[in-house]
């Protein structure tokens, strides 16, 4: 596969190509705390380019990455690390667009193969099932043929609005707004 500054893929403001049939992008999300994203917070820079879209068949959050040479681990690959980090934000934002205020309590993550920098791969992740305060997700990083570089599977919990005050209220503000939802009468849409 070639860097994807030489492949001439038709390019977003992520610096990941356009979204696939059938998928819907999803504005970058704002910050709602004090800082941007460890992980999709710094949409041109070395370390990792990621740019969320929703699947209309199954509503599941799916998404492209380029893993930069600053996300090195292995000579050439991409850190473990950093394949980690982006499956418990994207299963993290999957169970909350699916309606799940929640925070990760545990993630397992399984490595199936190294994975080569400065290459467009893919991602899909999913709530596998909710039971009670507890919210299970799945989710995996893939090629374009399908073949799966790292897989996971998170517990997130369900926290109360009372934990969150205000930035509850901010964080759905900035989902809609993500979704290209409308803000609700008399708010500006403001986050």
């Amino acid at each position: 596969m070639t860097d994807d500054s030489e492949a001439g893929l038709n390019r977003d403001p992520s610096g990941t190509s356009a979204s696939e049939v059938g998928w819907t992008p999803i504005e970058p999300l704002e910050s709602v705390g004090t800082g941007r994203s460890f992980v999709s917070g710094e949409p041109s820079g070395d370390r990792l380019r990621v740019r969320y879209y929703r699947r209309e068949r199954d509503r599941a959050l799916v998404g492209k990455i380029w893993f930069g040479p600053g996300a090195e681990g292995p000579p050439g690959h991409a850190h473990g690390g950093s394949m980690a980090a982006v499956l418990d934000e994207a299963m993290g934002v999957g169970a909350w667009l699916a309606g799940h205020a929640v925070v990760a309590a545990k993630l397992t993550i399984n490595f199936r193969r190294m994975l080569p920098l400065e290459n467009e791969v893919l991602l899909e992740t999913w709530v596998e099932r909710v039971d009670g305060k507890k919210v299970m997700t799945r989710g995996r990083i893939f090629d374009q043929d399908g073949e799966t570089y790292a897989e996971g599977e998170g517990l997130f919990i369900l926290i109360g609005v009372e934990r969150f005050g205000t930035l509850l209220e901010r964080a759905s503000k900035t989902l809609d707004k993500a979704l290209g939802k409308p803000a609700k009468s008399g708010e500006s849409g403001d986050v």
